[in-house]
């Protein structure tokens, strides 16, 4: 079970919020400002290393295959949801060869609470299989041989190889840092995808693995979707999104 990353003080939203939002730089003041400069990102990481200095998978998980199946179920639900059903799932159904042998309909009614539980069923199930037959029951632990996996992309790749076998191949992007990245300018991009790439170029290597995880705390507790907590923020100054509420 992953430690409390969160070094920044309370996460409840504070009591009042600005009603108006501030006055952002004109468009030619924007088009001079280099948002992917050294010194900026430099300043990005550096908060992010105060905020969250040990910054985990939030997903609840003992081996490699149950944060496969986790991270599986967490799309389009959250992890704390997630976090709910994955311990009496895993109780039942320890490893891939037990996820093999259980028939669609009964995992489909343990997952249900995830959403889209029957398409997650299935691709768990065929995951599973493809981990008996072809890996010899082990999360293989290449991109290459992650993305044969049914139901895994980059994202859940990337959280793989990231969190279980400590391999840097990619960035996570996922809601949180897909918004974030916009908000501070790092992509334009329209997809999960090149947005990774844009955050590859930008992110040394050897800070893929906790960038991910960080941006994605940091999109839990700070800039929220709806109502980013601005006046908490430590790279409110680095940041001219519209979205700002201070």
């Amino acid at each position: 079970m992953p430690g409390q990353p969160w070094a920044g003080g309370s996460s409840s939203r504070p009591a009042t919020m600005p009603k108006t939002k501030p006055t952002l730089p004109d468009r030619k003041t924007r088009m001079k400002i280099n948002y992917t400069s050294p010194e900026r990102l430099r300043k990005i990481f550096a908060a992010l290393d105060r905020l969250f200095p040990q910054a985990q998978c939030a997903l609840h998980h003992e081996n490699p295959f149950q944060l496969l199946v986790a991270t599986i179920l967490s799309a389009q639900c959250t992890d704390e949801q997630v976090n709910k059903v994955t311990p009496e799932l895993f109780r039942k159904f320890p490893g891939p060869e037990d996820f093999v042998a259980v028939p669609q309909t009964e995992l489909e009614r343990e997952i249900r609470s995830t959403g889209f539980f029957r398409n997650k069923a299935k691709n768990i199930i065929g995951a599973a299989t493809r981990i008996m037959e072809d890996f010899s029951g082990r999360v293989p632990q290449t991109m290459d041989a992650l993305l044969t996996l049914p139901g895994v992309a980059r994202k859940t790749a990337n959280v793989v190889l990231g969190t279980a076998f400590g391999v840097a191949n990619g960035v996570v992007v996922d809601t949180h840092v897909f918004r974030i990245a916009h908000r501070l300018q790092l992509s334009s991009q329209k997809t999960p995808e090149k947005v990774e790439q844009d955050l590859i170029k930008l992110v040394p290597q050897n800070r893929w693995i906790s960038f991910g995880h960080q941006v994605i705390w940091f999109g839990r507790k700070i800039c929220e979707a709806r109502k980013p907590l601005c006046a908490e923020c430590p790279l409110a100054s680095e940041c001219d999104s519209p979205d700002k509420t201070a």
